[in-house]
């Protein structure tokens, strides 16, 4: 398997669509957000994600995983989206501005036409809170962090180092930058342990509680890593 990883493109996002709704299928916080699958529409999850995607081949560093020797050399294995990092006390850009509201005029559009979809509403604004909290406490250098917002393989290639390749297109180009990495699992076992064999610790867990029926999730922090090929003789 020769696995090489790219930018997002436009002709990726379907098969990044499906890698992410085949993967995160019995993800403990898609099952607690979507709670009813009886409502679950997954054709108005389609369009969600495609907006998503969309806004992310500009706004984010998006990538895909694929075997170029495969009989299906343009099937998307993996999928990877990481919000860059932004000065923690710095004015938001102009641009990210009117990107943001661009993205939330299009989610608006999409409620309108398809609603929620099975979206548990309630549940989503306290994972918010809870994640601006968490967020908030644990977000301390002032350089800001790159954030793993999306990081999926699918289930069938799981093990085979997908994931490992996603992680190091981003994490390696922190090192180069000397800058901190954050994610959010929702799996403890086994995610957590291989976020940590990539260099992440844990810093939190997260309880999203709605009357009773709580998910968790786990907060990690990867600080900079310096190898020492990296190292010029004036460093010693």
């Amino acid at each position: 398997m020769a696995v090489e990883v790219t930018p997002l493109t436009e002709q990726d996002i379907p098969g990044a669509i499906d890698t992410i709704q085949q993967a995160f299928a019995d993800d403990p916080y898609n099952r607690w957000i979507y709670d009813d699958r009886s409502k679950l529409d997954l054709t108005r999850n389609r369009v969600s994600l495609g907006i998503r995607c969309r806004w992310g081949i500009r706004n984010a560093l998006f990538h895909v995983a694929k075997d170029s020797t495969s009989s299906a050399p343009n099937r998307v294995l993996g999928v990877a989206m990481w919000l860059p990092p932004t000065p923690l006390s710095g004015p938001q850009t102009w641009d990210a501005y009117v990107q943001s509201w661009l993205l939330w005029l299009q989610q608006l559009g999409m409620n309108a036409y398809y609603g929620r979809g099975g979206l548990n509403v309630r549940r989503y604004w306290i994972w918010k809170a809870k994640q601006a909290k968490a967020q908030k406490e644990l977000w301390t250098d002032e350089e800001g962090y790159y954030f793993c917002n999306i990081i999926t393989v699918l289930p069938e290639r799981q093990g085979m180092g997908v994931g490992k390749m996603l992680f190091k297109e981003v994490t390696d180009r922190a090192d180069r930058e000397g800058r901190k990495c954050y994610l959010e699992s929702s799996r403890d076992v086994p995610n957590t342990r291989i976020y940590e064999r990539l260099g992440f610790r844990k810093v939190k867990e997260m309880d999203c509680d709605d009357k009773g029926s709580a998910c968790k999730l786990f907060c990690m922090v990867r600080d900079p890593q310096i190898s020492l090929a990296s190292l010029s003789k004036d460093d010693f």
